[in-house]
C-alpha cells in the first residue's frame, strides 16, 4: 500500500517536472493570463465548463476569482456553468445534455469574455458545443485537456494539453495551473502596494 502512494506521488512529480520544462505550455499560460486580465479590464467575465471532476475543478477555480485568492480585493465575475442544478437538469431533460453549456454561454457570454473548458479527453460534447458558441460570439476560448487535446484542440484559441493520458494526474495539473492563473490575474488586476 505504501508503495502505491509513493508511485502515485512520483508520477505526479514527474508530470509536473515535464510541465516545468515545457516552454510551449508555459507561454500559452502567460497569454491566457493576459487575455483574462484584458477581459476583466473591459468589464468582461470568465465562464467555466466541465463534467465530473472537471466540473468540480471549474467550480473551485471560478470561486478563486469571484471570491479571492491570496488577499482581499474586489470580486471578479466568474461562474462555473453547471452550478444552477435546476437549469442543468431541465435543459438536459427537455433538450439534451450536450447543450447545457452552450445555451448558457449564449445567454451569459459577450464578446471579449473568456470561456475555459476542462476535459481530460478533450472530447466532452457539451464543453465542445459551448466552445463553438463562444467562438461565434467572440469569446476567448481556452481548453484544458490531456495529451492529445481531443476535438477541443482544433477549436480553442488557447490549448493547455497536459502531456499525459492518466486522468487523475491530468486533473492535478489542471488545478496547479488554474490556481497559478488565478494568482497572477489577482496580482495583475489588484497589485499590492
Amino acid at each position: 500500500m505504501i508503495q502505491t502512494f509513493k508511485n502515485r506521488i512520483q508520477a505526479s512529480i514527474d508530470l509536473k517536472t515535464s510541465l516545468l520544462n515545457n516552454d510551449g505550455i508555459l507561454k500559452t499560460l502567460e497569454q491566457i493570463v493576459k487575455d483574462i486580465v484584458i477581459s476583466y479590464k473591459n468589464d468582461g467575465k470568465v465562464l467555466w465548463a466541465g463534467n465530473g471532476g472537471s466540473a468540480a475543478d471549474a467550480q473551485h477555480l471560478s470561486a478563486e476569482l469571484s471570491g479571492r485568492f491570496y488577499y482581499d480585493r474586489p470580486p471578479l465575475f466568474s461562474e462555473a456553468l453547471h452550478v444552477n442544478t435546476s437549469y442543468t437538469t431541465a435543459v438536459a431533460n427537455d433538450y439534451s445534455y450536450d447543450i447545457i453549456y452552450s445555451r448558457l454561454t449564449q445567454a451569459m457570454g459577450r464578446k471579449g469574455d473568456v470561456l475555459i473548458g476542462l476535459s481530460t479527453s478533450g472530447n466532452s460534447k457539451n464543453v465542445i458545443e459551448a466552445i463553438k458558441v463562444a467562438n461565434e460570439i467572440g469569446i476567448v476560448t481556452i481548453g484544458f485537456t490531456g495529451e492529445t487535446g481531443g476535438n477541443m484542440k482544433a477549436i480553442c484559441k488557447h490549448l493547455v494539453n497536459i502531456p499525459s493520458k492518466d486522468t487523475p494526474r491530468i486533473q492535478e495539473c489542471h488545478m496547479i495551473l488554474g490556481h497559478t492563473i488565478c494568482e497572477l490575474v489577482e496580482i495583475e488586476l489588484f497589485p499590492k502596494s
